[in-house]
């Protein structure tokens, strides 16, 4: 039924009333009875005027295609009913095609519901960066469905069609059901989206759900896309302009996952929209040519995408408190474990009789018996400790004679004695000042063959001192590092939560378990192992130096001079780091993304350096680098940590710098560890090198004084050197983690270096150590397996990013990176164990027979 009636234009009305009205204005006195009279004239022209418009109504149906043309001298109204039951939602989609090319004047559709309206234009102009615009002349919208409360009724809709153009434009007009709006459990559904035709449905949460997942899955990467999670209410954001208004939303590329729980909906249900964007800048994708006019309308191309949407329920709390037990039990069993070995070997010591309680003779005797017999390549004669100095020991000694440096016998009283002295009235420096002892250093360090006691002449009480100043140093940077990292993780989560902007952080969406404002509560659990095993390694630590001071007290020969010298601070230190490791790790991991990455990395440099000072410390106790010096230069690699990841992509400038300083760090330090520290870098080190160069290379021709010593560095050098211009030609893209590469190899091959040697030096390891050793060996290479499976990564965009995305692969509630955070744990706390047990075949072994390498 067609029905033309009268319609009252919104149009200004005729130059001709205005002129008369204008006339009147001036003639007339009187202000009040002026506007009256000019009112009542207006809306007289404005009937005058609108009775050549008409407008044109039509009840229609769905299903049909309505071909037609309007202009601006009549308005076609479509008016629709259908009936809508409160147990069943069905959707409702308008589709328009123009068809009369390169109109002036776009046509204005606007759609009037019971509860809502939704108006666009036609062609649709849709911006993209830089203000490119993009034209669209077909459109597809989905109406958004008002609730009903009624077991059925009868709701009706029109759709206006109206334009300014003086001439007709012809268009297409399809209005249809849309018979699969409401999205079912576990159930996949395929449907096709470009950017001026979105789609969204309706799910509804099943009884008993409170968590689900929702999924939508394409098999082509580009064009870019947009999936949203929105609430059930009008107006519904759909285009790619207004998409990030409300709700979460994430871009994607082939997969999008967002977790969405019962109680953020009061309404049980929700809308997932799926927008294509105008351009895939924001998925990795190249970036289209500057228009040269800026009102020049870029050609869209072909954006369509076909995309599978899938809701599946989430893990229920069952599983939430599995994974906990489950976390909480792997690393309690390494208390129980450790309690155990202690109580075996507790019992093993009562069988074996204490030093303490023997006679001198007896102890001597027994300590004899214990004694490692040197190697014969390593133990020189006095001529050679005496006289055998390199050119450049000669040139820093203060005194060059031959001078034999043996073992220094004290008795058991003054060394009691020394004991009972009070700390604070020592200092490291007080042994260094005088003049005779800093020459024997010159002579005693640069003997060709050198042992423990050479490298252990400092007072104990002021070695103790200056190494638990490591645990005092790290304990205050964890403290007002910590502090500000976790603000600023909560600042990331509330801005996540508040906007629902999902590609702030770089998750495995497809594992990533919510509770309560933390988005991926599994990643941040399986940080738990660094935490509890860096406080059981603590608490060996306390364990083994409370023994010590123990035997000192009761003044134990084999705890005063056996063994590799005791100093605990550097394993304080290490105990600490490993906890702070799992803290921030599990910081970053509440939103992880570029810009806090260094929150994960920070303390793994520190536990490497730390690790690296403990080896040396170990044959070296005089000589080792004090905290206060370590501490600066970790703080260093931080600092070009933080400068790698913030302007290190693709910047050859700061790659040619950091390589030159990188081949320069490595000479320097190979130089001090060559010359044990007895060298000076002043204005004449140039002088000295050529000089040395001439006399040992040239004029002599003689290899180098410390073999041993000189293999291990240039093993070094050629392993940094290779890892420099590895970088200065590939430029990685991750700069935190090729440092943190760097480091680990060097720690590696000093320690490979180092229980080679001891092998080598007729030592053995014990039965302990050695499990320890093939154990963290295994569980490093299961770990480094499932480290780079790479489930995320932040050097590409989000969208990109979730392209890596897997399934949870443990108690599914645990996916490879949180198998990764169990394994590491557990290798680093067997590596450290692996540092406090490996010299203890040395314990009765006095230090004169343990060689320094």
């Amino acid at each position: 039924m067609v029905m033309l009636i009268w319609w009252k234009s919104r149009h200004k009305p005729s130059l001709g009333c205005m002129s008369m009205c204008f006339r009147l204005s001036l003639v007339s006195r009187p202000l009040f009875p002026l506007l009256l009279f000019t009112l009542v004239l207006n809306v007289r022209c404005n009937d005058i005027t609108a009775a050549t418009n008409r407008i044109l109504q039509k009840e229609a149906q769905f299903d049909f295609t309505y071909n037609d043309e309007v202009n601006n001298d009549n308005q076609t109204i479509y008016a629709f009913n259908h009936t809508v039951s409160r147990n069943k939602t069905e959707g409702v989609r308008v589709w328009v095609n123009l068809l009369t090319e390169n109109t002036k004047n776009p046509i204005l559709f606007v759609v009037r519901q019971k509860q809502a309206v939704l108006s666009f234009q036609v062609p649709l102009i849709l911006r993209g960066l830089y203000q490119r615009k993009y034209q669209y002349t077909q459109l597809g919208r989905t109406l958004c469905q008002p609730p009903t409360h009624a077991i059925a009724e009868t709701q009706y809709f029109y759709v206006d069609v109206s334009t300014l153009s003086s001439t007709g434009i012809n268009y297409q007009l399809r209005v249809s059901r849309v018979e699969s709006f409401t999205l079912q459990t576990e159930v996949k559904f395929t449907f096709t989206a470009t950017p001026s035709q979105p789609q969204y449905f309706k799910y509804d949460f099943p009884d008993g759900v409170d968590s689900v997942v929702v999924k939508v899955n394409s098999q082509t990467n580009f064009p870019c896309s947009v999936m949203s999670i929105q609430d059930i209410q009008c107006p519904v954001y759909d285009l790619d302009n207004n998409v990030a208004f409300i709700g979460m939303y994430q871009t994607m590329t082939k997969t999008a996952a967002i977790t969405v729980q019962r109680k953020e909906f009061p309404s049980n249900s929700f809308y997932v929209v799926v927008v294509v964007k105008t351009e895939d800048e924001a998925c990795g994708g190249p970036l289209k040519y500057y228009p040269l006019l800026p009102d020049q309308l870029m050609d869209p191309g072909n954006r369509s995408k076909t995309l599978d949407v899938v809701v599946s329920p989430a893990i229920n709390l069952d599983v939430y408190v599995m994974g906990m037990v489950f976390c909480m039990g792997i690393f309690l069993s390494f208390y129980v474990l450790t309690f155990l070995v202690a109580c075996v070997e507790s019992k093993r010591k009562k069988g074996h009789p204490n030093p303490a309680d023997m006679s001198p003779a007896e102890t001597a005797s027994l300590l004899g018996k214990s004694l490692v017999t040197p190697s014969p390549y390593e133990y020189g004669s006095v001529a050679d400790n005496a006289s055998s100095f390199s050119s450049e020991a000669i040139t820093d000694s203060i005194a060059s004679a031959e001078v034999h440096y043996g073992y220094m016998e004290r008795s058991m009283e003054s060394v009691g004695c020394s004991r009972r002295d009070s700390l604070s009235s020592v200092e490291e420096d007080d042994y260094d000042t005088l003049a005779d002892i800093d020459s024997d250093k010159n002579i005693v360090r640069t003997k060709k063959y050198l042992c423990v006691s050479d490298l252990a002449r400092k007072d104990k009480r002021i070695l103790s001192k200056k190494y638990q100043i490591y645990f005092w140093n790290i304990a205050t940077i964890a403290v007002f590092y910590a502090l500000p990292v976790i603000q600023l993780v909560i600042t990331y989560q509330t801005v996540v939560n508040v906007t629902g902007n999902q590609d702030i952080c770089y998750y495995n969406f497809l594992c990533a378990h919510p509770l309560g404002a933390l988005s991926s509560f599994n990643n941040i659990l399986s940080n738990l192992g660094y935490v509890m095993l860096g406080l059981l390694f603590l608490l060996i630590v306390l364990h083994r130096d409370i023994a010590h001071n123990r035997a000192l007290v009761r003044n134990d020969l084999a705890a005063l001079e056996c063994g590799i010298p005791k100093h605990f601070g550097l394993f304080y230190a290490m105990g600490t780091a490993l906890m702070m490791e799992g803290l921030l790790s599990a910081c970053y991991h509440v939103c992880p993304n570029y810009t806090n990455f260094q929150f994960d990395t920070s303390f793994m440099y520190m536990i490497a350096g730390l690790c690296m000072l403990k080896l040396y410390q170990k044959r070296h106790p005089d000589i080792n680098a004090s905290a206060y010096t370590a501490y600066a230069c970790l703080a260093a690699v931080i600092f070009f940590s933080v400068l790698g990841v913030v302007f290190g992509k693709g910047n050859t400038v700061f790659w040619i710098v950091f390589s030159v300083i990188h081949i320069l760090a490595t000479l320097l330090l190979s130089t001090q560890l060559y010359y044990m520290g007895r060298w000076r870098f002043d204005s004449g080190v140039f002088r000295r090198v050529v000089n040395t160069l001439y006399t040992d290379c040239i004029r002599t021709c003689s290899g180098p004084m410390y073999i041993d010593r000189m293999v291990l560095l240039v093993m070094g050098n050629i392993v940094n050197w290779s890892l420099a211009g590895y970088g200065l030609t590939e430029m990685p893209s991750d700069f935190a983690s090729y440092l943190l590469a760097i480091a680990i190899c060097n720690l590696l091959l000093y320690f490979a270096f180092y229980i080679i040697m001891k092998l080598r030096s007729g030592e053995r390891i014990q039965c302990f150590a050695l499990v320890c050793i093939l154990f963290t060996a295994v569980v490093w290479g299961f770990a480094l397996y499932f480290f780079f499976q790479g489930l995320s990564t932040w050097q590409k965009t989000p969208a990109e990013s979730r392209e890596h995305n897997r399934d949870c692969i443990l108690l599914t509630f645990f996916d490879d990176h949180d198998i990764w955070h169990f394994l590491s744990s557990i290798a680093m706390f067997g590596s450290f164990l692996v540092l406090l047990t490996m010299d203890d075949d040395l314990d009765n072994v006095q230090r004169d027979k343990i060689f320094v390498f």
